[in-house]
């Protein structure tokens, strides 16, 4: 044990406790006072803060399996006082040094070839457990960078599988969850808990005005932290050379699984002759929940806010082809309302008078064209229906046209 470079001789504590009239003896009131000089002495042989901090967590997680089996109720139950003591100092001053690194002499460690420590049992749950935004704030701004790209390669950053679609998308991937909060009503499988309706607005018509507006002002307080929040994280990777096409991937990818939710949806209302176009509707068992994508505009919008000033000064720096050039959205089945196929290949062509790759940009040429001929299609029939549905129902009757793919009559849906 002489030998032990862990061992350090606290001189001036012992001596001013011995000046106190107190016994060289450690106690659970002596305990954080001498951690403290520990902590603040420049010894060079011994542990720096944080594994020695580790350590003391690790020997306190130790001790209490041992004591555990005492028979002696009194002397257990003080003997568990004193490692709950021990823990919670080693935590409490893990985070007062990681966050204020230079409160503390962080000397070199010796004999150890490697800076990873490996946490105790329970030490990662109570660091976040018992803590506050003020204290983890400057922590997890150290570790973020560091951590971004370990979160982007994680397997479940963007879930693969057979099955995979929006709501999977939502419930499993690692982002998925902070954009399903919502106060929003989901399908029944999917509802959060507590019901956000019944915790804030139970009873709403015997409440006074006053209380529904105090819910919904708390409501809009805390998806506005939220929606904060998680631009900010979205910026961060964004900003990162090396995160920022995964996080481009991931949005690509809740767009495109969840395309379906671009539809035209509604239903019929006979009673007063209005008539939608579409009888499509968003299954919530494979689509993303309308709260997710509220979440997500919200956050978009946050991210535009630099280029959307009022005078558009920055609106040279959108790039207006950029639909026809990237492949990272499925923009096939997207109907075009505003150019048929031939004025959109006519843009293009006027956009490009140079060929510097005849073969590439030709079949690029095909592909879009393609793509606009059955897009501008799509949008031929949608008109050609909703000028038939406006004649008929003027004249006193609603029909339904078969013309369409996957149509059918009321009568023979019955």
């Amino acid at each position: 044990m002489e030998n032990d470079s862990r061992l350090v001789y606290l001189e001036m504590t012992a001596a001013e406790i011995l000046s106190e009239g107190k016994d060289l003896m450690l106690s659970r009131d002596l305990m954080e006072r001498v951690l403290i000089d520990r902590l603040s002495g420049n010894f060079s042989s011994a542990e720096s803060p944080f594994p020695y901090l580790i350590g003391c967590y690790r020997r306190a997680y130790d001790e209490g399996k041992k004591i555990s089996n005492m028979k002696d109720k009194a002397v257990r139950s003080e003997m568990e006082l004193v490692v709950r003591q021990a823990k919670k100092l080693a935590v409490s001053y893990c985070r007062i040094h990681l966050g204020n690194s230079d409160l503390f002499p962080n000397w070199e460690m010796r004999g150890s070839s490697s800076g990873v420590v490996n946490c105790p049992p329970g030490f990662l749950e109570e660091f976040f457990q018992d803590s506050d935004f003020d204290s983890l704030d400057p922590i997890l701004k150290q570790f973020f960078p560091m951590g971004a790209k370990s979160l982007v390669k994680h397997p479940w950053w963007i879930p693969k599988g057979a099955y995979l679609n929006g709501r999977v998308i939502e419930m499993t991937s690692i982002l998925g969850p902070f954009y399903h909060v919502s106060a929003l009503p989901d399908h029944t499988i999917f509802k959060s808990q507590p019901d956000v309706g019944q915790q804030c607005f139970s009873e709403a018509s015997t409440r006074r005005p006053a209380d529904l507006l105090s819910s919904f002002t708390t409501i809009k307080t805390v998806m506005n932290n939220l929606y904060d929040g998680l631009a900010e994280v979205l910026l961060s990777l964004l900003k990162n050379a090396e995160t920022r096409e995964n996080v481009l991937e991931y949005l690509g990818e809740v767009i495109n699984k969840n395309s379906s939710r671009a539809h035209i949806q509604g239903h019929s209302d006979f009673t007063t002759s209005r008539s939608l176009l579409c009888n499509a509707e968003v299954d919530p068992i494979s689509c993303a929940s309308s709260g997710m994508f509220v979440n997500l505009s919200a956050v978009m919008l946050r991210l535009c806010e630099p280029f959307l000033d009022a005078n558009l000064t920055k609106r040279d720096k959108i790039d207006p082809k950029y639909v026809f050039n990237s492949t990272r959205l499925e923009l096939r089945g997207l109907t075009a309302l505003h150019a048929s196929s031939e004025e959109v290949a006519e843009w293009l062509g006027d956009e490009n008078p140079v060929k510097t790759d005849v073969s590439r940009q030709q079949n690029d040429r095909e592909n879009r064209l393609l793509q606009s001929q059955e897009a501008t299609s799509s949008g031929r029939y949608l008109k050609m229906r909703r000028y038939s549905l406006h004649f008929q129902s003027h004249a006193g009757a609603i029909t339904f046209p078969t013309a369409g793919p996957g149509y059918s009559s009321p009568r023979e849906r019955n």
